[in-house]
């Protein structure tokens, strides 16, 4: 019904997105799903893991500040995202050279190949939350973060699943080496996707202005996204890289079982992309964003306390249907609510500013739980009780009632 409400442009820039999304979900299984697997078959540390997540979130953190800058180096929005688009699909490639350095640069070569791409990523993600405001309306917003969600959750599962199948029966390395080549290709098509949509909304004269990031860290009404932005990410990735690291650790897990589990998560994190324009307009985002928080912890414990490797998938359903609940739908809603369709830049950068600052703390607390002598269970455990935390501090209504000083605090 919705969808025939869409004039003919909106109902091309729908499709473009939405099928942009799967191509990049097939590419994205291969570093999401498989990176820290090859870097830990390749002898990497856990604290060579963290820095695998922390360092891309901190160049985030450091160029979503050049963000309006950047877009207003070129006349049109679409012109500014493509060169980044393409730096930051690097990622899916540079890995596949790895096993060709001495065995001790190897991980640190996988670093390198998703740091160096990711001084763009700040760049990308701005500028793509731009256009895609440009290119879509208000009635378009939440239905098709929903099925953005879905495609990206189907399409890497898909992935994951012949890769899971391909790394367990073809020679290593090549069986990474050539996953990693095709990734890299499977996102190229979703750039090309997104180089076919078409502006709706044109920016204003006020827009164009190249506006410090200050002005949404300032915002009393942004300031509760950027609270929420932060705290869950920094929640969120302290185990990031730790989970793959328990599962082969601690009860052998394979490729092909990581791949089945990725399925498992993915499976569930599509299916509740259906029902979630449902949960926003009963409870509203920010309320759905807390509750799903507090599901991704539950889910973690389950997969630290299972007492064998099959029902850790029981967590895996709870965390994926949680966390695209809380971030790829809820997070993004959040901040689509409180930034301005005009002079979107600004906003958009402080708001990866957020996402790059608790995604690059995160991981280094993981990575120095796992090396400082924790047990892999309890490293778990306590990123699993930071994530419920992080809902309760989301939802709480002190939290509501602070978070902009918090944030204001953050900018200084």
């Amino acid at each position: 019904m919705f969808y025939k409400q869409l004039n003919t442009t909106e109902r091309t820039n729908f499709n473009h997105f939405v099928i942009d999304v799967v191509w990049y979900g097939l590419g994205f299984a291969a570093t999401s799903r498989f990176l820290s697997v090859f870097a830990i078959r390749l002898g990497a540390t856990p604290t060579e893991l963290g820095w695998i997540s922390s360092l891309p979130a901190l160049f985030l953190l450091i160029t979503s500040t050049l963000g309006s800058w950047w877009r207003n180096r070129y006349h049109t929005t679409l012109k500014a995202l493509m060169p980044v688009a393409f730096i930051v699909r690097l990622p899916f490639l540079l890995p596949a050279f790895a096993p060709l350095f001495p065995e001790k640069w190897r991980p640190l070569w996988i670093i390198l190949s998703v740091s160096l791409p990711a001084l763009a990523q700040g760049l990308a993600s701005v500028t793509f939350v731009v256009f895609m405001r440009e290119a879509s309306t208000d009635r378009m917003i939440t239905p098709l973060l929903s099925l953005r969600s879905l495609a990206l959750n189907v399409g890497v599962g898909i992935a994951a699943l012949v890769y899971g199948v391909w790394l367990e029966t073809a020679p290593f390395p090549f069986n990474y080496q050539s996953m990693f080549v095709l990734a890299f290709f499977f996102t190229l098509m979703s750039q090309w996707h997104v180089s076919r949509c078409k502006v709706l909304t044109e920016p204003s004269v006020k827009s164009q202005k190249a506006e410090s990031p200050l002005v949404a860290w300032k915002s009393r009404t942004f300031q509760p996204v950027i609270f929420a932005a932060a705290i869950i990410h920094v929640a969120f990735t302290i185990l990031v890289q730790i989970v793959s690291l328990y599962l082969i650790r601690h009860h052998g897990a394979s490729e092909g079982f990581i791949a089945i589990f990725s399925m498992v998560e993915l499976s569930a994190a599509a299916l509740i992309g259906l029902v979630t324009p449902r949960i926003v307009k009963a409870i509203g985002n920010r309320t759905m964003i807390g509750g799903a928080m507090v599901g991704t912890g539950i889910g973690v414990l389950i997969i630290a306390l299972a007492p064998n490797i099959n029902l850790t998938l029981i967590g895996a359903v709870i965390t994926g249907a949680s966390w695209t609940t809380a971030v790829s739908v809820g997070l993004f809603g959040f901040y689509m609510e409180a930034a301005p369709r005009e002079n979107t830049a600004p906003y958009s950068a402080a708001y990866h500013q957020a996402i790059g600052l608790g995604a690059f703390i995160g991981p280094l607390i993981g990575g120095w739980l796992a090396d400082g002598g924790f047990s892999l269970v309890a490293v778990m455990v306590i990123g699993a009780l930071a994530r419920i935390l992080a809902g309760i501090l989301i939802e709480a209504p002190m939290a509501r009632r602070h978070s902009h000083e918090i944030a204001a605090k953050l900018a200084h």
